[in-house]
């Protein structure tokens, strides 16, 4: 392969079973596996994982976006989508799209007894702002090279606009 040819493999392409995976739990709800596979590629607007859930467990805690789009496609595994409410069940081969805003809080549930495997595809919209409908918390996020900004707030813990302003 050209120096050229593996600059472009190293800007475009990801082979999931190849990259390195981040273990994430918090007993005795949340367990999985997940690797960002869009993470020092070219891509400016599209982020992707893989995910995998361990039977009983969830990925995430329920929440909506306030700019970005999702989908996620159920590759192997079943289990449920909690979405604005309702508890829907979903298999392998469903593809599930989740539009920004608070009609659409969502989380994927492992109930069975088998891992969930799914691929996660999003918009990279910036700044971020991510609601938690469970816990009353809200999450801004921007990122702009190496700078990354993450605040976690409660509204009761705002603070006035004008507050320590000279």
């Amino acid at each position: 392969m050209s120096e050229h040819a593996a600059q472009l493999r190293q800007k475009l392409i990801r082979n999931y079973h190849q990259i390195a995976k981040r273990h994430d739990s918090r007993p005795p709800l949340y367990d999985s596996l997940s690797a960002r596979l869009g993470t020092g590629t070219a891509a400016s607007k599209l982020g992707a994982s893989i995910d995998t859930v361990a039977p009983g467990k969830r990925s995430c805690p329920y929440h909506f976006h306030y700019g970005q789009e999702e989908m996620f496609i159920i590759l192997e595994g079943c289990g449920t989508l909690r979405v604005a409410g309702e508890m829907l069940p979903v298999s392998a081969g469903d593809t599930i799209f989740i539009p920004p805003g608070p009609d659409y809080p969502h989380q994927l549930i492992n109930s069975s007894d088998v891992p969930l495997t799914y691929l996660s595809i999003s918009t990279r919209e910036q700044p971020e702002l991510v609601e938690y409908p469970d816990s009353g918390k809200y999450q801004a996020m921007a990122f702009t090279g190496d700078y990354q900004a993450r605040y976690l707030q409660r509204p009761s813990a705002s603070l006035d606009y004008w507050q320590d302003e000279p």
